[in-house]
């Protein structure tokens, strides 16, 4: 009886449970030839995807512009570029024949257009002053330079002049040197001509023509690094200031254009280890 009586009570609840089952999924399940042969199925597991909450994503900006494009000309210009370069790599690696040749044509392609541009550019500049590099600074013009030589000349001659009322030059020299006689002549015109003062320094006690009286070293030659003579500076003997102008034998020429340039505001911050400042008594 309590056997019979605990089967029937698995019954009922077995068909009440039975019977709270939707009719559509009851048709669902017995329709199914698969399913329906089987009393329980094992529980449909949620995937983490299925169960994770959803994000929004953020909706996309209507205002938002796109990319700029390219100009043909850029497109066109990296192709060229990007090829040649790839030419070249393969005919280096691989240097047959053809390898070379498909090289050799690609480079002659962009040598061909870099002249037409080229030459475009030098037709504008014809027809532009403020953009022809050639009527700036030194010309390259015979006749021209001849008139811009003539002109600094003139500017360096006043510049010099003007530089002689607080500036001399130190001369330093040997008396067995060939070079420092022949130095010595060029100084000397140029101290008549423009009227700055030189100091001759003999470092071994000779003399010279142009400088019979010079001043003994006294070591100044040690401080300034005087390795080779001739060897010219300048100084300026209120503030102590000497520069180098140069070694070896200089023409009236080459003395006006250096002093003109290193005596100018800008020419200590161009190489400022080359001006010392030293007592010169």
């Amino acid at each position: 009886m309590r056997a019979r009586s605990f089967a029937v009570r698995l019954g009922l609840g077995w068909f009440l449970g039975w019977a709270s089952i939707s009719h559509a999924a009851v048709n669902a399940y017995w329709g199914d030839g698969e399913r329906g042969w089987f009393w329980y199925e094992d529980p449909v597991v949620e995937s983490p995807e299925d169960s994770a909450p959803k994000v929004a994503l953020p909706k996309p900006d209507r205002n938002e512009r796109p990319a700029p494009t390219k100009p043909p000309e850029v497109v066109e210009f990296e192709r060229l570029q990007k090829r040649l370069d790839e030419y070249r790599k393969i005919a280096i690696v691989s240097p047959t024949e053809s390898n070379v040749r498909r090289y050799m044509e690609a480079e002659a392609e962009v040598v061909s257009k870099a002249s037409y541009f080229a030459d475009v550019a030098q037709r504008v500049a014809w027809a532009s002053p403020d953009l022809d590099q050639t009527l700036k600074g030194r010309p390259v013009n015979a006749k021209a330079l001849e008139v811009f030589e003539h002109e600094q000349a003139q500017v360096r001659a006043q510049s010099v002049a003007e530089l002689g009322q607080e500036h001399v030059l130190f001369f330093f020299f040997r008396g067995d040197c060939p070079y420092c006689y022949a130095y010595a002549p060029i100084l000397r015109a140029f101290q008549d001509k423009y009227g700055i003062g030189v100091v001759a320094v003999s470092l071994d006690g000779g003399a010279l023509p142009e400088f019979p009286a010079p001043r003994m070293d006294n070591g100044v030659s040690r401080t300034l690094n005087v390795t080779q003579v001739p060897a010219t500076f300048i100084a300026h003997p209120l503030t102590g200031k000497i520069t180098p102008i140069g070694f070896g034998v200089l023409s009236e020429a080459d003395l006006l254009e250096r002093v003109s340039i290193v005596t100018t505001s800008a020419s200590e911050s161009m190489a400022p280890s080359a001006t010392r400042r030293i007592s010169l008594e």
